[in-house]
């Protein structure tokens, strides 16, 4: 228990220290740009292009896998959706940001470092490949419900287009099928390029998970609606489990590969879940008690899922 504590009161560590930072210190939100502009378009691209760029393209290639943590993310978002609409009454639009709460983990910001930390270099893939196709769906779904369900009724088509183009663009995913590009072709970086990433990448875990402590704890505190606790539930709870059921059903897959998938399957929601529900102007509030409350929930969820899987009692064939 004390292996597993020392991996995760690092990660917990820093968040709660960005936390105390954005409590005490009171200084203005604007400040945060550049650090989420450093995550998003540097450090994190870079640590996502070397892991795919180093790992062989055949790895890659695991349709399985990709159906069957899609699968699981998919089922968290709409099950969260309808429990949204069964217990607050929500609307479809609000629905659908409770949906984003329920299935969208914290991926970007504590995926990586944490399942490298706790599951070693064989968890670097299928990280990579659940962060590209959650994104993937997540960011399909989203903007259409909200376009569809917008007072503006834009034409489908063209809101179609808008949201193939940010897919495409998103510099996480470039900097993925860039890796992917690299590795199929067997092309090797400059060492002094490589040294430079490798930087980078090593700056991604620590920046992100300061950022989100501080960032959480900039965020008011409203009351929590009814559906929160049990949108929370489903993304600590029910969505590690519907991961664990596929990767026995859909595999055999690698045992790192399926406790890479439930490890990030148990994440908290991320983020961006507020900024995604502030750039809609629907559950705002709700979506920022969601990630306040489900990160500091997480400290006993996430520690006891990592403790299940070091100590094998979450086992894969």
């Amino acid at each position: 228990m004390m292996d597993v504590l020392n991996l995760a009161l690092p990660y917990f560590g820093l968040i709660f220290i960005g936390f105390a930072c954005g409590k005490v210190k009171k200084l203005p939100e604007a400040g945060l740009s550049w650090m989420n502009f450093f995550l998003l378009y540097v450090s994190l691209p870079a640590l996502f292009f070397r892991i795919m760029a180093k790992t062989p393209f055949e790895e890659l290639n695991n349709l399985p896998f990709v159906i069957a943590t899609t699968a699981a993310t998919a089922s968290a978002f709409f099950l969260s959706a309808y429990v949204g609409r069964l217990i607050g009454g929500l609307t479809l639009r609000e629905a659908g940001m409770a949906g984003l709460s329920g299935g969208y983990g914290n991926i970007g910001y504590m995926g990586p470092g944490l399942a490298l930390a706790v599951l070693g270099t064989q968890a670097a893939v299928p990280t990579a490949l659940i962060f590209c196709f959650d994104s993937i769906f997540l960011f399909s779904i989203v903007p259409l419900a909200m376009a569809l369900t917008s007072g503006d009724k834009r034409p489908l088509l063209p809101t179609i287009g808008i949201v193939i183009k940010h897919i495409v663009l998103h510099p996480l995913i470039v900097a993925a099928y860039l890796g992917a590009l690299a590795a199929a072709f067997h092309i090797q970086m400059p060492v002094a390029i490589d040294g430079m990433l490798a930087f980078l990448q090593n700056a991604a875990a620590p920046v992100a998970l300061f950022t989100l402590g501080v960032t959480v704890a900039l965020r008011p505190f409203a009351r929590v609606p009814w559906e929160v606790p049990a949108v929370i539930g489903i993304k600590l709870i029910v969505h590690p489990l519907i991961a664990f059921a596929l990767m026995l059903l859909v595999g055999p897959f690698p045992p790192e590969w399926a406790a890479t998938a439930v490890l990030l399957a148990s994440l908290p929601p991320a983020l961006n879940v507020f900024i995604i529900a502030r750039q809609y102007d629907t559950w705002i509030e709700p979506a920022s008690v969601a990630v306040l409350i489900g990160t500091f929930v997480s400290v006993v969820t996430l520690t006891s899922v990592m403790y299940l899987l070091k100590t094998g009692q979450i086992a894969f064939p």
